[in-house]
């Protein structure tokens, strides 16, 4: 019994190691990334030479220049916040991939916001009406037989 609680523990340990590793992994590719982060920007701005894709999709030579401007200016060490703002300015909009949260980009998160909230009341009140007649309706008694009808009833059946 000994022995196999100490296996058990030893694939414990091994088993918790090799968890401890994979954590330890993403960590050091997140400091990796923050040390890199042309291919990041190219990949979170739109191209403006190839309309509906990321600049690092876009197969256009413009494009490929503008990468490799945007590498170079990593390897300046110009801030990534910096060549952002100088790519808006020279692009504009174009190359967001959503619109800004402020003046007429807003109705854009707005709009589905306020339109759930109707759905939500519209269905609401919907479901309130449906519910209160249900309760509120009348049970309907079936009227007693009529003994007449009952009785020619009885006399067409032996008849026929």
């Amino acid at each position: 019994m000994l022995r196999r609680f100490s296996r058990s523990v030893r694939v414990l340990i091994a088993i918790g190691a090799v968890a401890c590793a994979l954590a330890a992994q993403p960590a050091l590719a997140a400091d990796d990334a923050a040390q890199s982060w042309h291919y990041d920007l190219w990949n979170s701005l739109m191209s403006p030479y190839c309309p509906g894709r990321s600049l690092l999709d876009c197969t256009s030579s413009q494009a490929a220049e503008l990468r490799e401007w945007i590498a170079t200016q990593e390897t300046a060490g110009r801030p990534r916040a910096e060549v952002e703002a100088q790519l808006y300015e020279q692009f504009g909009d174009v190359i967001l991939q959503a619109p800004k949260a402020s003046g007429f980009g807003l109705a854009a998160y707005v709009i589905p916001v306020v339109g759930v909230a109707v759905g939500a009341l519209v269905l609401v009140i919907f479901l309130r009406r449906q519910g209160g007649s249900a309760q509120t309706a009348p049970a309907t008694v079936a009227a007693p037989p009529d003994p007449e009808l009952d009785r020619r009833i009885d006399e067409e059946m032996r008849r026929g």
